[in-house]
């Protein structure tokens, strides 16, 4: 099996990683609320269990990037992140007391750290060209969990046995599904994953993706391709596919002209400061705690409103659920064709102006509707929408851009640096907006506050936000000439 192949089918098996974790978001939200209750839990129980996982994976995302970014392997740290996910859910699916259940959110949450190494294996396993595309499926993937997640309720909800001494119900059962579906992904990491080679490893004009790029105006060989062919005719006829497929396995792990990259390299020189203080960098943090602070908030806000001026229930809420969770499903895909032909930078800048619209309509119309049922329903759906249409594009480009501006070589930890900024928005959002539901003005008007303020930030940070030039190839290219 040669490079391309695995690459493909490691990108396959992070889709499902990705699509398990929306899955079980979307199985276990609707349902905690009602099992805290049997098990006399206090109002309270239901935001500490919600940020628990949040306040775990927060801090296990640095750790498992900078792991990854040691040893230079992901899937080992997958597997092991896994056991966590299937002890916690596990858990769950037991109950017995308040207490256990809460801890089990916290243990599940440690495996979703890996999303840091995650991310980190696929910013050294892709062209920066090709980024802001893999990133926007990748993330699709989570939101067609969510999407679908709920479907698995509709079976779930109807058991009603014992297995052994455990209680098998609607409140159970989603902790014994998210179990059993975590441990055969465990048998799809250990199959389908593997931890190929980095990008940088391979001498650029040999790189196995160049025909990956889609490019039609890009030339099939450059003259150093034509030289390397010319070598490989001399010792014998080869056709195209023998050529491929030794150049996908015969290739070095590293340049000829350097050694081997020492897995204990990466941290010699590193200073926190100086990689996560600069400009570019702070303004990405920002944008990545100012979007998700909002979309928790807003999410917060969402079903008290709905359940408030239009009457809906469970049912309602559902189907309005699977709408938005379409709508954003698209605009990843949007996103990801945009991103071809559109700077990172401006896909970002698209997106804030979006949410910032979508903001300024919120405080305008829904902090205090008026007009009648249809009015207000209208009203309400272009908030929604605009808001969702947004997301895509901040959470995509801001992403790509943060691979792009901070060093490859420890992307693990940067990664998990920046999810565990995500992670502390997560937390802070619905505690923001929980208390504020019936003062509308003031929980949107500091949304409207933040967002205008990573406005004037990207605005005076602009010409920083690109890739930085690769001082390696000019020297090549100088050495060359």
């Amino acid at each position: 099996m040669d490079y391309r192949q695995k690459r493909k089918l490691s990108f396959l098996t992070i889709g499902l990683i990705f699509l398990l974790s929306g899955v079980e978001y979307a199985v276990i939200l609707p349902t905690i609320w009602r099992y805290l209750q049997i098990l006399e839990a206090p109002p309270y129980f239901l935001g500490l269990g919600l940020s628990a996982f949040s306040f775990s994976g927060l801090v296990s995302g640095p750790v498992f990037g900078h792991w990854s970014d040691k040893t230079r392997t992901t899937k080992s740290i997958i597997l092991f992140s896994n056991v966590f996910e299937i002890v916690g859910n596990f858990m769950y699916f037991m109950g017995y007391s308040k207490w256990l259940l809460l801890s089990s959110r916290l243990v599940a949450g440690i495996g979703a750290g890996a999303g840091s190494s995650i991310f980190g294996f696929l910013t050294r396993t892709t062209l920066p060209d090709e980024r802001a595309r893999v990133f926007a499926a990748v993330m699709a993937c989570r939101q067609a969990g969510l999407l679908i997640g709920p479907a698995f309720n509709i079976f779930l909800r109807l058991c009603d046995f014992k297995l052994g001494p455990f209680i098998v119900n609607k409140y159970t059962s989603p902790g014994l599904f998210m179990c059993g579906m975590w441990l055969l992904m465990q048998f799809a990491v250990m199959f389908l994953y593997w931890d190929i080679p980095p990008l940088d490893s391979f001498p650029e004009q040999h790189t196995p993706l160049r025909e990956v790029r889609g490019e039609e105006d890009e030339p099939l060989m450059s003259l150093e391709d034509e030289d390397w062919a010319s070598a490989v005719d001399s010792n014998g006829p080869v056709n195209p596919e023998q050529a491929e497929t030794q150049l996908s396995s015969e290739l070095p792990p590293s340049p000829p002209d350097s050694p081997p990259p020492d897995p204990s390299d990466p941290f010699e020189n590193f200073s926190a400061s100086r990689e996560f203080l600069r400009e570019e960098v702070v303004v990405l943090l920002t944008a990545q705690f100012i979007t998700l602070f909002n979309q928790t908030a807003l999410e917060t806000m969402v079903t008290p409103l709905t359940q408030k001026y239009f009457g809906l229930g469970e049912l309602g809420n559902s189907v309005m659920y699977s709408l938005c969770g379409l709508e954003v499903i698209a605009g990843f895909f949007l996103v990801r064709w945009l991103s071809r032909v559109l700077e990172d930078r401006v896909v970002l800048a698209v997106g804030l102006l979006i949410c910032s619209g979508a903001c300024v309509w919120c405080l305008i119309f829904l902090a205090n509707p008026q007009g009648g049922f249809v009015l207000e329903l209208i009203e309400f759906i272009i908030g929604v929408f605009l808001q969702l249409l947004g997301l895509p594009f901040v959470a995509v480009s801001q992403v790509s851009l943060f691979s792009k501006v901070t060093a490859e070589k420890t992307q693990g930890f940067s990664q998990g640096v920046r999810r565990s900024v995500g992670g502390l928005a997560t937390i802070l959002g619905p505690l923001w907006a929980g208390g504020l539901i019936g003062n509308l003005y003031v929980m949107l008007g500091m949304m409207m506050l933040l967002l205008t303020l990573i406005m004037i930030m990207m605005a005076l940070s602009y010409e920083k936000l690109v890739e930085p030039p690769r001082v390696e190839n000019a020297q090549d290219s100088e050495n060359g000439g």
